[in-house]
């Protein structure tokens, strides 16, 4: 197939367009930057400038015959302006469909989208969007769910795939060891609840593997019914998160403890550093979304995931982790 993807020099972005190069497609990779392609990958991607920001793309700027369009595209950051958020993921979701109307639309979304005050326990696609986000990331990416969700109605758009990753990880992680690793004091690794929580976890390429299966992934009764397929992704089984942080640590060679944090102080923390991090500008070390991640299960109904898209997952692995 001929398949553009944004975000393409992202983490996520990255790995989707080298792992759709590797199984043969022609990827049309769209970011703000040029995306890292192994030199055995390139005549099979080809790279073009867009900032979601500036809209929709000049009909003159846009590549003919895209079968499939992969929108990683986002604003990931915890905290931050609203607006800001707005503007790249609801608005610059709804410009890459207006770019491509015609062919199937394969969103990235979050887990982020399901209730953030109440645990996830293996929680179905039925549950989410859902109200009471707590950060513009939460509220933006649903807005943008809620969006494909209206517009998947229309007879004349191509079909809509959303995936739902947790806890994305692997080797290029930009985002959830940066940060765990900056939490840690010494030998302690402070978490809200003490990490005492099942979690699903998603490797990178689990979700790479559920982009490629929504590709061709039979849509027909979605289709009829005016709605978007929609899937979690994750790993095979929940972990305990205590015990998977640890280990994560002492593969990258640095041995920590969990210990806890009560849960009263941290949303204290959370609410001091959440005012703190508006008048910076920068993100909060601790704050209400990262306890809603931390303190409750978040553990998800891979149903669809697996008999959709036949997607079977593995294990969570770390396998690799020093060099991550």
């Amino acid at each position: 197939m001929r398949v553009a993807v944004t975000g393409s020099s992202g983490f996520v972005g990255g790995a989707v367009v080298r792992d759709l190069a590797a199984h043969g497609h022609e990827v049309i990779a769209f970011s703000r930057r040029v995306p890292r392609v192994p030199a055995e990958l390139l005549d099979k991607v080809s790279h073009q400038f867009w900032d979601l920001r500036d809209g929709p793309l000049a009909k003159e700027d846009r590549p003919e015959d895209v079968d499939v369009v992969v929108h990683c595209g986002a604003s990931v950051g915890d905290g931050g302006s609203h607006a800001r958020a707005w503007v790249v993921n609801v608005e610059g979701t709804r410009a890459v469909r207006e770019t491509f109307p015609d062919a199937r639309f394969v969103h990235l979304s979050s887990g982020s989208v399901y209730d953030p005050r109440t645990p996830s326990v293996a929680a179905t696609e039925a549950e989410a969007p859902a109200r009471g986000y707590v950060n513009p990331y939460g509220s933006t990416k649903a807005a943008a769910e809620r969006y494909l969700a209206a517009d998947a109605a229309r007879e004349d758009r191509g079909p809509v795939v959303v995936l739902r990753p947790h806890a994305v990880y692997g080797p290029g992680d930009t985002t959830l060891l940066p940060r765990l690793e900056s939490a840690a004091i010494g030998a302690w690794l402070p978490l809200p609840g003490g990490g005492k929580v099942r979690q699903h976890l998603t490797h990178v390429d689990t979700l790479a593997r559920a982009v490629r299966a929504a590709l061709d992934a039979d849509v027909e009764p979605e289709i009829a019914a005016g709605r978007p397929l929609v899937a979690n992704v994750a790993d095979a089984s929940p972990v305990d998160l205590d015990e998977t942080l640890e280990l994560l640590m002492f593969a990258r060679f640095r041995p920590v403890q969990v210990v806890g944090i009560p849960l009263r102080l941290a949303h204290a923390l959370a609410w001091v550093g959440e005012r703190l991090a508006r008048w910076t500008g920068r993100e909060p070390r601790l704050s209400r979304y990262a306890i809603s991640h931390l303190a409750m299960e978040r553990t998800y109904d891979l149903t669809v995931l697996r008999e959709r898209l036949g997607v079977d997952p593995a294990p969570t692995s770390l396998h690799g982790a020093m060099s991550w």
